[in-house]
C-alpha cells in the first residue's frame, strides 16, 4: 500500500498531554515522534545536542535540514510535536503540504492554565514515578488565564482557517481521548499502520489528579473573574461577509509622485483620481491601474518614498451612493440585481430612469428599501452575491491588508487636508486644491435623509460604525 504519508506534526500546547501522546505513539511500530523538533530553547528535547544528526544552530540557520531529515527517516513515518511559539518558518509549509498528517492535541484552557502554573510552581513538567510527585496550591489570575487561552485558541483558529482553505483534515484528539486504546489505534490507522496496540504506555503518570477547587487557592475568584471574559462571543457584531482578497486590480498609482490610492467602491473614487492625476499633471487615463500584485511591488520599490493610503465614506453616504450608482439606474450599474430587486424584492424604484413622477418622497422610500435588502444581504439571506459596493469598509480595508496595508486611511469630509499633507510626505507641497464631488443621484441624500435612514444604516453597518466611530450623518 503507498503511504499517505511523508511525516507528521503534533499541534499542540504545553499541559495538553503531548508528552503522553508521544509515548503512545512510539508505542506503534514503525512510527517515532521526535520531541519539539522546532522549540526555538532547544532541538527535539532538553539538552539534547542534535536531531538526526542536525544541530540546532544548523537548524536555527536552516529549518529545512531538519524537516528533511524527519522525511527521510527510512522504514519509519517520524513526525514531531510543534506548538504555537515554536519556528514560524516551517509552520505555513508544513500546514500547506499534504503529505504531512496533523494531529490536533486539544484539552481544556482552564485544566491547561492550572497545570502550567503548577508545573511553574513545582519545576515538575513530567512525571513517571508518582512517588516523586510534586505538589502546589497556585493562585488563579485572570487577565493571565485570558491572555494564555487567547493564544491557544487564535492559533487553533489558525490551523482550523488553513486546513478548510487547502481542502485538509486533521486527526483530532482531546486530552480526555488520551487514555483510550481505541482512539490510540485509530490515530495509527489514519497514519497508515495497520499494527494496534493492546494497551496504552503507562510510564508517564498524570501529575495533578485532584480536583480544581484543591488546586487553586483562590477557586471562589474564578466565577467572577471569567464573568468579564466573552467566552461565547456573545457581544461579537454578527458579520457572515466572506473574507476579502486585496482586490489588486483596482488599486490606482500615481506615475511620479509616490501615491498609491486602495479605492472602496461607493467611495469618493473619481473625485481622488481627478485629485492624483492633477498632482502629476497628467490626464486621468494616464494614472496607473490594472495593475497586479508584481507591478505593485516593483512600483513601491521605484517610488521611495511613497505612501499608500484608502479613503472612508460615511456608511450612509457610501449606500446612497451605491444605491444611485450601480441599483437606480436601468441602463448601467448592476441591471440583473436590479430586476431582481424589483421583482422578488419589490424594491420600488421605475423600471426605467429617469421618470417624471420619481420625487423625493419615492427616493426615500427606494432607499430605506434597499438598506433593508442589504441588512439581508450581508447576513447571508439572499441568493444574491454580497458585492464589494455594499459590503462593510472594514471588511474591505481587511482584504487590503494581504498585499497593501495603507499608510493612512482619510476620511471623505477631512479630504482636502489630508491629500495635501499625504503628498507632503512624499515630498509634494505644492498640492492642487481637491475638486468638487460630483452630484450623486437624482435626488439629493440631504433632502431625503433623516432618523430612520440614520437608524437603518446604523443597523446594516454596525460593524462599520464601531470600528470607525462614525457618528450621525451630517448633511
Amino acid at each position: 500500500m503507498t503511504q499517505q504519508f511523508d511525516y507528521f506534526v503534533v499541534f499542540a500546547e504545553m499541559r495538553t498531554g503531548s508528552n503522553f501522546l508521544e509515548a503512545n505513539i512510539n508505542a506503534f511500530p514503525g512510527l517515532a515522534c521526535l520531541g519539539e523538533a522546532f522549540n526555538p530553547h532547544f532541538i527535539g528535547y532538553p539538552n539534547k545536542q542534535d536531531l538526526l544528526g542536525v544541530s540546532q544552530a544548523q537548524r536555527d540557520a536552516t529549518p529545512e535540514l531538519v524537516l528533511d531529515a524527519i522525511k527521510a527517516t527510512p522504514g519509519t513515518l517520524s513526525g514531531f510535536r510543534f506548538f504555537h511559539d515554536h519556528d514560524p518558518r516551517i509552520l505555513d509549509g508544513c500546514v500547506q503540504d499534504p503529505r504531512c498528517a496533523k494531529i490536533i492535541l486539544t484539552r481544556n484552557p482552564m485544566d491547561s492554565y492550572v497545570s502550567w502554573k503548577i508545573a511553574q510552581a513545582t519545576g515538575q513538567w513530567k512525571l513517571t514515578d508518582v512517588r516523586k510527585r510534586r505538589d502546589s496550591k497556585v493562585t488563579f489570575e485572570g487577565d493571565e488565564f485570558i491572555e494564555f487561552t487567547a493564544r491557544m485558541q487564535g492559533f487553533q483558529v489558525y490551523l482550523l482557517n488553513a486546513l478548510q482553505r487547502s481542502g485538509q483534515t486533521a486527526f483530532y484528539v482531546a486530552y480526555e481521548d488520551l487514555q483510550d486504546v481505541s482512539v490510540m489505534n485509530g490515530l495509527a490507522r489514519f497514519l497508515g499502520i495497520e499494527a494496534q496496540l493492546e494497551m496504552l504506555d503507562n510510564k508517564l503518570k498524570r501529575q495533578n489528579p485532584s480536583p480544581l477547587a484543591d488546586k487553586v487557592e483562590n477557586f471562589d475568584d474564578i466565577p467572577a473573574a471569567l464573568a468579564q471574559y466573552d467566552l461565547f462571543n456573545l457581544n461579537r457584531t454578527p458579520n457572515f461577509e466572506p473574507r476579502r482578497g486585496p482586490a489588486v486590480p483596482s488599486y490606482v498609482a500615481t506615475p511620479e509622485s509616490g501615491l498609491m490610492f486602495l479605492p472602496i467602491q461607493g467611495g469618493p473614487t473619481e473625485q481622488v483620481k481627478a485629485w492624483m492625476a492633477a498632482l502629476d499633471g497628467v490626464p486621468v487615463d494616464a494614472l496607473l491601474t490594472e495593475l497586479n500584485q508584481k507591478a505593485v511591488r516593483q512600483w513601491k520599490r521605484r517610488n521611495v518614498p511613497h505612501r499608500v493610503f484608502s479613503v472612508l465614506r460615511h456608511p450612509v453616504a457610501r449606500a446612497h451612493a451605491s444605491f444611485c450608482q450601480m441599483i437606480l439606474p436601468h441602463d448601467r450599474g448592476f441591471p440583473k440585481i436590479r430586476r431582481t430587486l424589483r421583482n422578488r424584492f419589490k424594491l420600488p424604484i421605475p423600471e426605467e430612469m429617469p421618470d417624471a413622477g420619481y420625487d423625493a418622497a419615492a427616493h426615500r422610500a427606494a432607499f430605506k428599501s434597499y438598506l433593508e435588502f442589504t441588512k439581508a444581504n450581508l447576513a447571508g439571506q439572499t441568493a444574491i452575491r454580497q458585492d464589494g459596493y455594499w459590503s462593510t469598509q472594514a471588511s474591505i480595508l481587511s482584504g487590503f491588508g494581504v498585499l497593501a496595508v495603507p499608510d493612512m486611511v482619510l476620511r471623505e469630509d477631512d479630504l482636502a487636508r489630508d491629500l495635501a499633507y499625504l503628498a507632503a510626505k512624499v515630498g509634494r507641497s505644492d498640492a492642487p486644491a481637491l475638486g468638487a464631488a460630483e452630484p450623486i443621484g437624482p435626488i439629493p441624500l440631504a433632502e431625503i435623509y433623516d432618523a430612520d435612514i440614520e437608524a437603518l444604516a446604523r443597523d446594516v453597518y454596525q460593524r462599520d460604525y464601531m470600528a470607525f466611530g462614525f457618528e450621525n450623518w451630517q448633511p
